[in-house]
């Protein structure tokens, strides 16, 4: 059964998590997902202001929207689930996790297919942005804050504004990166500006010890 593994999903991801009714009962982005359903069920059968209907009703409810035509594979688990969007023709692989304030968007510059795809075992950090006809690769991981504008390797970690991978296929990293922690990661645009700092902050010595020469030879 699809919702019993989804249930289970949450439980085996989110250590607060206490039990299957808790989670059925309670969490909103089980809710969303119910809701997507069977908007997806009414827009395949081109039902499509009903299936709008629904999902901008979920959207009020559980603060999730999920567009009706959206390809959605088992067992996602949306995180607390606020601020979540998910675009139109964004498709989704199984054993995906999503934590809160996550866009799976459009650039608005494409058509026909104008959104993400998701590979199986993917994980998207608190407010990330993954924008445009882009591919994620399976296992791969999207760090919290990041804006994802191409396409990411499969088992790759990405970090940063634009988003650039500092992991793939278990190469090392400055610390070290599990399943839920998504903060944990150093980002290349800190260490470029640290760097330049750093530079700076030679130049400057050498500068006063110019002026400090040029002045000794007056003397």
């Amino acid at each position: 059964m699809k919702l019993l593994e989804t249930l289970r999903a949450y439980q085996r991801r989110d250590p607060a998590a206490r039990s299957a009714l808790e989670v059925l009962l309670l969490y909103p982005g089980v809710h969303a997902l119910l809701y997507y359903r069977l908007a997806h069920w009414l827009h395949c059968r081109r039902l499509c202001f009903l299936a709008r209907l629904v999902s901008q009703w979920a959207r009020v409810w559980t603060g999730v929207e999920i567009h009706p035509g959206a390809s959605i594979g088992r067992r996602l688990v949306i995180d607390h689930g606020a601020g979540i969007v998910i675009g139109e023709t964004t498709v989704i692989g199984d054993d995906v996790l999503l934590y809160q304030g996550v866009t799976l968007g459009g650039t608005g510059k494409d058509t026909g297919k104008r959104h993400p795809t998701l590979g199986n075992g993917v994980l998207v950090g608190a407010g990330a942005r993954v924008l445009g006809p882009l591919t994620v690769g399976d296992n791969a991981r999207i760090a919290a804050g990041a804006v994802v504008l191409r396409d990411v390797p499969a088992g790759a970690t990405a970090v940063g504004v634009p988003a650039q991978v500092v992991r793939l296929n278990g190469e090392k990293v400055p610390r070290p990166v599990d399943e839920l922690d998504h903060t944990g990661i150093s980002s290349p645009t800190a260490q470029r500006l640290e760097d330049l700092a750093a530079r700076l902050t030679a130049l400057e010595q050498k500068w006063e010890q110019s002026k400090a020469n040029i002045s000794s030879k007056g003397e």
